[in-house]
């Protein structure tokens, strides 16, 4: 269709610009023609190329983001408005969002720091999460399509490639080949299968290695064969062409770009956190390698990759759901080892039920307690101390396979901050102590357990404690008497 000249009308929409013109669809500004249907916010139109030489997956990626846009709320999507009929002129008319594509730092003369390389990612990484959440994969995200806010939040843009485990998937039907920008496809997506969340996680290492080195990790290939060498090829190590680089954001690049989707972070939202608690990551040998993976280990997973059956995956949120993350708040004054003790019992059971989850260790310290140390007793040296303790707590836990991080936050307000610190790290689970003390005071003035439950995010578990010990004591005492004459009576 050729392009639209400002002024023009479509439906009740006037056009006031061509904002891109890309090889699948034209984006124009545009209004409402009668001002009373203002929606409040800016608005842009989408419009399909439909010339002689575009191919079928033009209009069927149409009918994909039209279907799929319909589905989506929440801040990292644009907001849909209306749509056009298939068979005069097609359309999808959603919110115009203010802020630049993530090609806007690729093209700037200094590359980004790894500080701020870590916070595009965390914010792109949140904003994914939140569309598997409503079970769709985006199966097409690159530079062009992540757009940043000024307040440094993602929004995600063009769904006419991505996949709704509850939708029909139309590419699959009507095409046979691999779908998607060659140079950020997942392997799992070179031989056909879609709607792994695990692929978009691999599209944001990409992402990653391109912020971090400014190239393209496997270039940009054409052809079958050079989109299969991902299936056991790994590119060169970021710190290989950029040494300053920290090791930790290398160990989460190179996680990302695992060739196998198991080997990957498990959900998005592992990924932000890493992202957000740099300090955290263990660094293990793709951190530290900057040589590269050596022709045996290539030819062995080569090998491997031949014979490997791709499974189409279950529900994206259902897999999220199963490697959540689980918050435990662990106070540090007026608690009992009863509490504690009780507090780890609940942690290891919603642990062993969860492969794969990750705990989060939390304490809140008052600012009072910072400003008021001694000039021998440093703030850091204080906040060591709490995370020793929270490590201490964590140690008897024993729990192989899952990843464990300790965090001590300083605040005035204990549930605020255990509140904020949920939701800003998409925790699916808290587990905290209930207050059994001043039960009458519950009735005028919310405790911390009482208002973290009604206004946290996600499952709350408050946890009673346990028989205390010193109750334990007095009864065996009681009962001794008992058993010495149990054991003195005949058979």
């Amino acid at each position: 269709m050729k392009l639209l000249q400002p002024n023009a009308q479509l439906d009740g929409f006037t056009i006031e610009e061509c904002i891109h013109s890309g090889g699948m669809a034209h984006i124009y500004r545009v209004r409402y023609t009668e001002g009373a249907r203002d929606p409040g916010f800016p608005l842009a139109m989408k419009i399909p190329r439909m010339t002689a030489g575009d191919g079928a997956e033009t209009i069927v990626s149409f009918e994909v983001e039209h279907q799929i846009m319909q589905g989506l709320s929440g801040p990292h999507v644009p907001r849909f408005v209306a749509a056009g009929d298939l068979d005069k002129v097609p359309y999808l008319v959603m919110e115009y969002v203010h802020g630049c594509t993530l090609a806007h730092w690729l093209e700037t003369p200094e590359p980004p720091g790894a500080n701020e390389i870590a916070q595009l990612g965390a914010a792109v990484a949140q904003a994914v999460h939140s569309l598997h959440q409503q079970n769709t994969v985006h199966l097409d995200l690159k530079p062009a399509n992540v757009l940043i806010r000024p307040d440094g939040s993602a929004v995600l843009l063009d769904f006419g490639l991505s996949c709704n485990a509850l939708y029909p998937d139309l590419l699959a039907e009507q095409l046979r080949k691999a779908v998607g920008s060659p140079a950020w496809i997942a392997p799992e997506q070179v031989v056909g299968v879609r709607g792994d969340p695990r692929s978009d996680i691999f599209a944001i290492g990409v992402i990653l290695y391109q912020l971090a080195t400014g190239d393209l990790p496997f270039g940009a290939p054409q052809t079958p064969g050079g989109l299969r060498q991902r299936l056991w090829m790994d590119p060169p190590p970021p710190r290989k062409l950029r040494p300053d680089l920290p090791e930790w954001l290398q160990e989460i690049i190179m996680r990302c770009l695992e060739p196998e989707a198991a080997k990957r972070y498990p959900s998005a939202a592992h990924l932000a956190f890493d992202l957000r608690h740099p300090e955290q990551v263990s660094v293990t040998e793709l951190g530290r390698n900057t040589k590269g993976t050596g022709f045996t280990a290539h030819f062995k997973r080569w090998l491997k990759a031949a014979g490997m059956h791709y499974q189409p995956s279950p529900l994206p949120s259902q897999q999220i759901q199963e490697v959540p993350i689980i918050m435990v708040a662990i106070p540090h004054k007026d608690v009992s080892d009863a509490t504690l003790y009780s507090l780890r019992l609940a942690v290891a059971r919603s642990l062993g039920t969860r492969p794969g989850a990750r705990l989060a260790c939390v304490t809140v310290i008052s600012p009072n307690q910072t400003s008021s140390t001694s000039e021998t007793t440093s703030e850091t040296s204080l906040h060591r101390r709490y995370l020793t303790s929270l490590q201490q707590w964590a140690r008897p836990l024993d729990v192989p396979g899952h990843q464990t991080s300790f965090h001590v936050l300083e605040s005035g307000d204990v549930a605020q901050a255990l509140l904020n610190y949920a939701t800003g790290n998409q925790v699916s689970l808290i587990v905290m102590g209930a207050a059994t003390h001043g039960m009458k005071l519950q009735r005028f003035a919310n405790t911390v357990p009482i208002k973290v439950a009604i206004d946290a995010p996600c499952t709350v578990i408050l946890v009673k404690q346990a028989l205390p010990f010193e109750r334990l004591l007095e009864q065996a005492a009681k009962l001794k008497p008992l058993w010495d004459r149990d054991l003195d009576a005949p058979f």
